[in-house]
């Protein structure tokens, strides 16, 4: 009776064990599944539609940081092939990876003062469409940009101490920026702040010899956004 016993235990507890490491490697299954699921939905969606959704997921809170581990560092050793360029602001207040949800090798990020570009700023650009074949061009622009309050500041002053001077004279000389300021009006900053935008996105689709004629052709899409500081969304302009 006792070996009996002791059989019938063993026996029960050897089938616990396996029921257990079974539903384990079912749970660890299903997670791989749905991990792969989501990491196989983001690189086959449409650039523009993924940062809708990282962003989406960003001011929900809930995040999932992807390609943000070792495996993607080795992975990129190799080289890099970022499907979005963003040309963005330096204000520490928005950056691109966390306000987008992106992660290592998604995104080609040019940053300057008021997202100013100057012909570095634009052969950047030009590298990342023509030798990464990065399909989308996203200029971002952002609610109280320090460097149109700069230049709504000088506006009516010739120089501006410092190298800072380069900005203000930047923005300054931007034909939407000349219209906002000679209309004037109490909500002066945030329609500056829409023209700065507007300009970079025209800087680029008409800047000759590489990105004009990619845009022309459809090869590549050049589109403005709005961080908005209040809630984190990026609101994308019909421009």
């Amino acid at each position: 009776m006792k070996a009996n016993s002791f059989y019938t235990g063993w026996l029960v507890l050897a089938l616990c064990t396996m029921g257990a490491s079974s539903c384990t490697s079912k749970s660890e299954h299903a997670s791989a599944t749905v991990a792969a699921t989501e990491q196989n939905a983001v690189l086959s969606s449409d650039p523009l539609d993924e940062l809708k959704r990282g962003n989406e997921r960003f001011c929900q809170g809930r995040s999932i940081h992807h390609h943000q581990d070792t495996a993607t560092i080795h992975q990129l050793v190799s080289g890099q092939h970022p499907q979005v360029v963003v040309i963005s602001c330096s204000d520490s207040r928005v950056p691109p990876e966390i306000v987008f949800d992106q992660g290592l090798g998604d995104l080609f990020i040019i940053r300057t003062a008021g997202h100013v570009m100057s012909d570095v700023e634009e052969g950047s650009v030009e590298y990342a469409v023509e030798h990464l074949h990065s399909p989308l061009v996203v200029v971002l622009g952002h609610q109280g940009c320090g460097a149109i309050g700069a230049m709504l500041e000088h506006a009516h002053e010739d120089h501006v101490e410092g190298h800072i001077d380069a900005i203000v004279q930047a923005l300054k000389s931007e034909p939407e920026e000349q219209e906002v300021l000679r209309e004037g009006g109490e909500d002066l900053s945030d329609r500056a702040i829409m023209a700065n935008i507007l300009h970079g996105v025209r800087q680029l689709r008409s800047s000759q010899p590489i990105l004009s004629p990619l845009y022309e052709e459809g090869k590549i899409r050049i589109v403005g956004a709005l961080y908005h500081l209040d809630s984190g969304q990026v609101e994308l302009l019909e421009i």
